[in-house]
C-alpha cells in the first residue's frame, strides 16, 4: 500500500491564516537599555547623540553618533564570554534575553522545534575584521580562533541559539539597513505557514571604524544633529544599537496566557534595481503597495507612518514623494515621524527598533516625534509630528526601511484586537 504524500509547499502557501502577534521586546539603543526606557525618552524627544568614544575620530569630516554609551557588556557577560562575542552579538544576545523574559517564555518551550530565530545585520561582524586587520597588519600577530569565529555574520545565531537551545532553524538577513524588517517578516511567513508557533526577530548593529568613515567620506554626515525632513537636513547621523522581538502565531499566544502588544498584518519588499546607495520613488512607492495588499487594508486605513527617514536630502525627498503616490492628498493629514533624529542611523537594527516603537504605537496611543526640525521643505510637505510627541489612536502603523542596493521594506503593524 503506498503511503500517503505529505501536503505539497502550495497548501501552506494558499492557507496562511494563522494570525502573527508581538508578545516580547527588547532594546538597546542610545536613548534607553530596555524597552521602557526606550519608549519613555523616545516620547521625550531625548536625542541619543554625542561624541564618540570607542575610536579615534579626529580624521574624519564629523564626530558625532548614536553611540550606546549605557550599555555595559561586563553586567551580562563572563570575561570569557566577551571575548568570544563582537559587540554586534553582545548586543543581540542580550536584547533576545530581554524579550524572551518580557514574553515569560518558558525554557523547555525554546527548545521545541516549532521554535525558531531571524535576525538581520548591516555590518554585525566587522568589527571582528577590524580587530583581525589591526592583529595581522598592524602588529604582525595572529588572531585566535575566539576571535576569527567572530568574523562571520551568522555567528550572532549560533550564539543566541545555543543561548536558549534552539534547534528549530536560523536565517540571517544582510540586507543593509532594511535587514530588521526583512527578519520580521521572515519570522512572520514562517509563524503563517505553521513551519514556527514562536520566532525571536530582530537585528544589531554596533559602531564600525569601517562604517562612520565610510559614510564620512560620502559627505552623507551631519555634524551636529539629525534633522529628517527639514529645510536645513545636513545628512544622517551613524548610530548603533538593537532590537529583538517575540513573534507568535495568535492561537499559541493566547493558549500560553501571554500578553499581546500588537499584532503583525503583513510586509511587502521590493528592489528599485537602480543604484547602490539611491532609492527611487517608484521602488518606494511600490514597496508600501505591497505592503498594504498583503495586510489587506487600504492606504485610508494607516494612521501612523513610521518613516525611513535618515536626514540625507535625497533619501527624505524621495520618501516624501513615495508617500504622496501612495496615500494622495491625505498625506498631509497622516503622522510621519522619523526617530532616527533621536536615535541616528542604527544600520541593520534600525527597522527593528522602528517596529518595536510602532508596537508601542499602537498599543498606547502615541506617536513618538520628529525632533530638531526647525525650518519646512517644499519638497517634505508632510506632517512630520516636529518636536513633541503626539497623543491620537493609532490603529494602524507602516514602518518603512529602505537599503543600500535597492533594499526596501515595508511593515505593517496593528492594534490587537481590531
Amino acid at each position: 500500500m503506498r503511503k500517503k504524500c505529505p501536503k505539497p509547499i502550495w497548501y501552506s502557501v494558499f492557507n496562511m491564516t494563522k494570525r502573527v502577534v508581538i508578545t516580547g521586546l527588547g532594546v538597546v539603543s542610545s536613548i534607553g537599555v530596555g524597552w521602557q526606557d526606550y519608549w519613555q525618552n523616545l516620547l521625550k524627544g531625548m536625542s541619543g547623540i554625542s561624541p564618540v568614544t570607542q575610536f579615534d575620530t579626529s580624521d574624519q569630516f564629523t564626530h558625532n553618533g548614536g553611540e550606546v554609551k549605557n550599555f555595559r557588556p561586563e553586567e551580562h557577560f563572563s570575561e570569557h564570554e566577551m571575548r568570544s562575542m563582537n559587540r554586534a552579538t553582545q548586543m543581540a544576545l542580550v536584547t533576545a534575553r530581554m524579550a524572551v523574559q518580557d514574553a515569560r517564555v518558558p525554557a523547555v518551550l525554546l527548545k521545541e522545534e516549532m521554535t525558531g530565530i531571524s535576525f538581520g545585520a548591516n555590518l554585525g561582524a566587522v568589527q571582528a575584521v577590524e580587530d583581525i586587520n589591526e592583529l595581522i597588519v598592524r602588529n604582525n600577530t595572529m588572531p585566535g580562533n575566539e576571535l576569527l569565529s567572530q568574523a562571520v555574520t551568522s555567528a550572532t545565531l549560533s550564539i543566541v541559539a545555543k543561548e536558549f537551545g534552539i534547534s528549530g532553524g536560523t536565517m540571517m538577513f544582510s540586507t543593509a539597513c532594511s535587514a530588521g524588517n526583512y527578519a520580521i517578516g521572515y519570522g512572520y511567513d514562517q509563524i503563517r505557514l505553521g513551519r514556527f508557533d514562536l520566532v525571536i526577530a530582530g537585528a544589531s548593529d554596533a559602531f564600525s571604524k569601517v562604517a562612520f568613515a565610510g559614510f564620512n567620506q560620502f559627505k552623507a554626515v551631519a555634524p551636529e544633529k539629525c534633522q529628517p525632513f527639514d529645510g536645513q537636513r545636513k545628512g544622517m547621523m551613524v548610530a548603533e544599537g538593537a532590537g529583538c522581538l517575540i513573534m507568535e502565531s495568535l492561537d499559541h499566544a493566547l493558549g500560553r496566557q501571554a500578553d499581546i502588544y500588537a499584532e503583525v498584518l503583513g510586509y511587502g519588499l521590493s528592489c528599485d534595481a537602480f543604484h547602490m546607495t539611491s532609492s527611487t520613488v517608484e521602488g518606494i512607492a511600490r514597496c508600501m503597495k505591497k505592503a498594504l495588499r498583503e495586510a489587506g487594508i487600504s492606504a485610508e486605513a494607516v494612521d501612523y507612518v513610521s518613516a525611513h527617514g535618515t536626514g540625507t536630502p535625497t533619501n527624505d525627498r524621495n520618501e516624501c514623494a513615495a508617500l504622496r503616490e501612495v496615500f494622495g492628498e491625505r498625506v498631509a493629514q497622516i503622522p510621519v515621524s522619523s526617530i532616527k533624529s533621536m536615535l541616528g542611523h542604527t544600520m541593520g537594527a534600525a527597522s527593528a527598533l522602528e517596529a518595536i516603537a510602532c508596537a508601542l504605537a499602537v498599543r498606547d496611543d502615541i506617536i513618538p516625534p520628529t525632533i530638531n526640525y526647525e525650518m519646512p521643505d517644499p519638497d517634505c510637505s508632510i506632517d512630520c509630528v516636529p518636536n513633541i510627541a503626539r497623543k491620537r489612536p493609532v490603529h494602524i502603523a507602516m514602518n518603512n526601511s529602505y537599503a543600500f542596493g535597492g533594499n526596501n521594506a515595508c511593515l505593517i503593524i496593528g492594534k490587537f484586537g481590531q
